[in-house]
Parts: C-alpha cells; structure tokens; sequence
C-alpha cells in the first residue's frame, strides 16, 4: 500500500511541478514587436537581420522595417544592417503584459575600403613589353606639321583634279562676273585660283623654259 502511495505522490508532484513551471514558462514569453528606423532620416531600413542571441534564433524586417517574434525577458536582441552600425536591445524583465513593442534607431556607418588597382596585365613582363609597344597618338601640333608638309602638299597638288561641282562652279562664276562688268573693263583676275593652278602646272610642266638656240 506504501509503494502505490508512493507512486501516486511522484506523479501528483510530477503533474503539479510541470504544470507550475510550464505557467512560469508562459508567463516569460512575450511578442516582441517593433520597427526598425535609421537616425538621420527616421526612414524605414528594410530587411533588418534580428537575432536572439540567447537562442540564436530570430527573423527579418519587411519591406516597411516591421517586425514581430517570441522572445523571452532578459532576452539580448542585435539588429544588424547592410550600411548601418549593429544595436543591440536587451528586453527589460518589468515587463507587465506579454507583448513589447520597439522602434529601433539605427545609426549609418561609413565603410572605408582599401584601394584596388586593376590592371589589364597579368604579370609586369606584359606590362613592361605593351608599354615598349605602346603607339602615342600625335597631338595637334604634330598633324599640323604633317599636314603642312612641303612634299605632302606638292603631291597635292598635282592629284588635284577638277570635280563636276568645281567645272560648274567656276562657269557660273565667269558668267557672273561678265554680266557684273557688263559694258566696262573686267579687272584683272590676279586673284583667280583656277588662273593660278593653270599658272603653276604649266609652270612646273616647263612650259615657261627658253628653248636653246640651234
């Protein structure tokens, strides 16, 4: 008779026990509820990492900075964030009700990376042998002395050939200037380009060489 009333005082105590801590338990819990914010614009910060660091458990902030988890008092909470210092909130234990709610403000960080130099070239041995290579681009003042070239322009000068637009151009020019000097004196055309080009072919033909006496 001892041994089952044994028994039946471990299972009172047992039942009793588990039902007074499970209270105790669900007494702890709470909803933990916030938004979290940045501190210079009071903006939402999105996607916010919130973890229990006494469980290691934890959730992510929506689009709009809100989140919500059970938590427990004395509860150690770190919200971290792309961009923004890491907080850290410690869930008070007066806490009187079982819902906490929380508006987070988050402080900006600045990240200072070191600097990276990309090159083009794997190794210094292609490096040094593109550099011997390398073709420099005249600047201005070397196309202009090409450009100007004595040699550059004679030849120019002699593939020169009178286009249809230029043959029409100075045709009508002619034409103009006989009905401008209609009835006076044409003066003389020093100034002709064309009278000049034919001077200077013929010129350079030798066309203006004495001819030796026989």
């Amino acid at each position: 008779m001892k041994v089952y009333q044994k028994i039946i005082a471990v299972l009172v105590f047992f039942f009793l026990g588990g039902n007074i801590f499970a209270q105790q338990s669900n007494e702890e819990l709470i909803q933990f509820s916030g938004v979290v914010v940045s501190a210079d614009s009071i903006k939402a910060i999105p996607f916010t990492h919130i973890i229990n660091s006494n469980t290691s458990w934890g959730t992510i902030s929506d689009y709009y900075g809100y989140f919500s988890f059970v938590a427990k008092k004395h509860d150690t909470i770190v919200f971290s964030s792309i961009g923004y210092k890491k907080d850290t909130f410690c869930i008070p234990d007066s806490i009187s009700s079982h819902r906490y709610s929380l508006i987070q403000v988050m402080s900006s960080d600045t990240i200072m990376l070191t600097e990276t130099v990309i090159y083009p070239w794997p190794t210094k041995e292609q490096f040094k042998q593109a550099f011997l290579e390398l073709d420099i681009p005249d600047d201005d003042l070397a196309i202009a002395r090409k450009n100007l070239d004595k040699e550059k322009l004679r030849q120019k000068g002699e593939n020169m050939r009178m286009s249809a637009s230029m043959n029409y151009r100075n045709v009508m020019d002619r034409r103009h200037s006989k009905l401008y000097y209609a009835g006076q004196m044409q003066p003389i055309s020093i100034l002709n380009p064309f009278a000049w080009a034919k001077f200077i072919k013929a010129w350079r033909d030798g066309k203006f060489k004495k001819k030796d006496k026989d």
